[in-house]
């Protein structure tokens, strides 16, 4: 016979099983994020920019229609990570992409 752990879920303020408690956890944590058309995107897609951007910092302006290759989800609804040549640490705002 095994012994389920419990856990107070300060939520519901009911008693709950450690497992469904990291489950129900996990669900709220996943984060949404959708480009400017409301494709969702993953890590991995690659984008072009719907706009000319100019980056901070780094005195180079990102034309519309550049390809974004490997993008990484930050956590954050409207945040993506990214790669481009030149440019370290490129935070990208969701509404100025489009998946490919």
């Amino acid at each position: 016979m095994s012994v389920d752990e419990y856990v107070y879920d300060e939520e519901s303020g009911e008693w709950v099983s450690a497992a469904a408690l990291a489950e129900k956890q996990a669900a709220t944590a996943t984060v949404e994020v959708r480009d400017s058309v409301g494709n969702l995107l993953a890590d991995g897609d690659q984008v072009t920019l719907v706009k000319d951007l100019d980056v901070r910092g780094a005195g180079q302006t990102l034309k519309r229609g550049t390809l974004i290759k490997s993008i990484q989800l930050t956590g954050d609804a409207q945040e993506i990570d990214c790669k481009f040549d030149g440019i370290r640490g490129l935070v990208l705002r969701a509404e100025f992409v489009r998946k490919r």
